[in-house]
């Protein structure tokens, strides 16, 4: 089923995710409903605090669909170390249309659980890297507004209050 994403502006997406307790049929549901939503935005990452449930646990697939193990739920994720930089182009599926540039580590290792409560490791390298920094930025209440300059932030703050008025946000 797909989910209705929550958008700038909503409180959850500034408050700190709780940890996921059970693993369960509810919580293998919750996370096909993000992939299912996620892939209908389109996008390669999403956090629940994104679907409105603040629940320490995004989906990423920067494929697109295409890589079947590209396909990763993170539940109670940690990133574990970063190296490098990279600065690039990155959106957010609670910001729809706007696009900034946001500097992130090249490189990510973070360890979390899968939906049957077995944890992993993985070493993230790029877009992943950027996808994983930035759904974890989610479950810290943090978003990627954030990163940029406090007259930057404001602009694009400026630019949503004008979409709202408008009936488009």
């Amino acid at each position: 089923m797909k989910l209705r994403i929550v958008k700038y502006g909503d409180p959850i997406l500034t408050k700190k995710a709780e940890p996921v307790t059970e693993f369960n049929e509810e919580l293998k549901q919750l996370v096909a409903d993000m992939f299912e939503t996620m892939y209908a935005a389109p996008g390669v990452g999403l956090a629940a605090p994104q679907v409105g449930i603040s629940k320490r646990l995004f989906v990423m697939d920067c494929s697109s669909g295409k890589d079947p193990k590209q396909k990763i739920a993170f539940i109670n994720p940690e990133i574990l170390s970063t190296e490098g930089e990279q600065i690039g182009d990155e959106g957010c599926l609670s910001f729809p249309g706007i696009y900034i540039e946001v500097r992130r580590p090249k490189r990510v290792i973070a360890r979390a659980f899968d939906v049957e409560g077995k944890q992993f490791t993985i070493d993230a390298m790029d877009l992943a890297a950027r996808c994983i920094a930035h759904e974890t930025d989610h479950l810290d209440g943090e978003l990627f507004i954030n990163h940029l300059s406090p007259l930057k932030k404001e602009l694009i703050k400026a630019r949503i209050k004008k979409l709202i008025k408008t009936g488009r946000w």
